[in-house]
């Protein structure tokens, strides 16, 4: 076990590290998010047109789904070459494969032009976008992790974690625009001009990713001793717990982020709302979880990991039902209302996450673990949640069956968090097993 202190940056080199990743990140949500906006306003019609409008909106949520699936098999495969070969090259790698996807995506024939290969190969791409955003965020997170003083590395994750806001504001707000057109137009063509625009914004991000550093801390475990596993994935499997806590942490936030955007859309049109007011209403999401998110960062490095993801967590327990009856009323401002409260509760679980993950596994299968972590809760909470709600409300849109999932992924949340140790602070060079301590002994879980 290694008993130097966690390498890291110079300060001039950590900005450029936390810029790229923030950028990138931001690139690569925006393209992941656009599906899922699209997937709500018209991939129900261009690619799964029938009589029954709900089995089409299934079907659309379903391809939301397989991306989140393809989310895990990214994080094991790009993650097994960024624990074994770096951080850096995998993150060129998924930017190239995400942009290329979406690009892609907007130049599909649809449904009406060739069948049932139109669906099919939306499906593929969306595939492929699943594995990069699968590999990318465990080695943006990583490389600002590891590049970071320890005492700051929660502030510095947050600026880094604000990528998915971003992403989310960039590709609100090319949908709020061509959401404007007549729905003939926005079906025919208007859809297609977000995906194709992500070609320039994945030249800038390649652009800044090809100009970082290597991770310090990556580089010094390379060039010591100790050998690390030939295959990372079977080092974390055998030790599962870690894994399985940190995929828990990880569901509250990521089935409140479906709830509050890409269904939100589909429930609040079904209950009356127009669709502009409820793409807007996304921007007030993104919006908020700008700020809400490097705060609750930074607040991670001074009180813990644990307390901020608690309190967010025991906040949709809470506000699931008075959230949604704001909702139900109708009235704009208080869906705005709704979807600020819940956004907050959000921010307070997601923010802490990066820092959190990659200090609960060691260097040598961090990326690994980390990715692992992060992206099966991203398929649980998050893939899954949509294609459940719309299930659940194929008879006509109510709230109980969407207050119990928020209330009940909020739970397990909780209970998760409630069994690892606080890791604010580690020293990441020290971590020489396969995960870190983290786990609680039982008779301690309520100390």
């Amino acid at each position: 076990m290694s008993s130097a202190p966690t390498p890291h940056s110079d300060p001039a080199q950590l900005r450029r590290v936390a810029i790229s990743s923030l950028l990138g990140t931001a690139i690569e949500y925006y393209d992941f998010l656009l599906y899922s906006t699209m997937t709500a306003l018209v991939f129900n019609k261009v690619f799964f047109p029938g009589s029954n409008p709900a089995l089409g909106t299934i079907a659309a949520f379903g391809t939301l789904a397989a991306g989140y699936v393809a989310r895990p098999i990214g994080g094991v495969i790009f993650g097994h070459f960024g624990d074994r070969i770096g951080r850096k090259s995998m993150l060129v790698l998924t930017m190239g494969l995400m942009g290329a996807a979406s690009f892609l995506i907007g130049v599909l024939p649809t449904y009406q032009a060739v069948g049932v290969i139109a669906p099919l190969l939306l499906v593929l791409l969306r595939v492929v976008q699943g594995v990069a955003i699968g590999g990318e965020w465990g080695g943006a997170t990583l490389m600002v992790t590891e590049h970071a003083d320890p005492a700051r590395r929660g502030f510095w994750n947050g600026i880094m974690q604000m990528g998915s806001p971003i992403g989310s504001l960039l590709s609100t707000g090319v949908v709020a625009v061509v959401a404007q057109l007549p729905d003939e137009d926005l079906i025919s063509w208007g859809w297609r001009i977000p995906f194709l625009a992500s070609i320039a914004l994945l030249a800038a991000g390649l652009y800044l990713r090809i100009g970082v550093s290597e991770s310090p801390v990556f580089r010094e475990a390379a060039a010591g001793a100790e050998p690390a596993p030939t295959v990372p994935f079977l080092a974390i499997v055998r030790r599962p717990a870690t894994l399985l806590l940190a995929c828990g942490i990880g569901i509250g936030p990521f089935a409140l982020t479906a709830l509050l955007s890409s269904y939100m859309i589909s429930y609040a049109t079904a209950i009356g709302y127009d669709r502009s007011s409820a793409v807007t209403g996304l921007l007030f999401v993104s919006s908020t979880a700008l700020v809400a998110i490097p705060l609750f960062s930074a607040l991670s490095d001074r009180v813990g990991r644990r307390p901020v993801v608690l309190g967010g967590a025991v906040g949709i327990v809470v506000l699931a039902w008075p959230i949604y009856a704001l909702v139900d009323t109708g009235s704009v401002p208080l869906l705005f209302t709704a979807l600020v409260a819940g956004q907050i509760a959000q921010s307070a679980m997601f923010a802490p996450l990066g820092a959190l993950l990659s200090e609960m596994f060691g260097t040598a299968v961090r990326y690994t673990g980390a990715s692992m972590g992060y992206q099966f809760a991203a398929l649980l909470g998050g893939g899954f949640t949509p294609l459940i709600a719309s299930a659940l409300l194929v008879d006509g849109p109510s709230s109980a069956p969407l207050i119990g999932l928020a209330l009940g992924c909020g739970l397990v949340t909780v209970l998760c968090i409630l069994r690892v140790r606080e890791t604010k602070g580690q020293d990441l060079g020290r971590i020489a097993a396969a995960t870190a301590p983290t786990v609680l002994p039982a008779e301690s879980q309520n100390r």
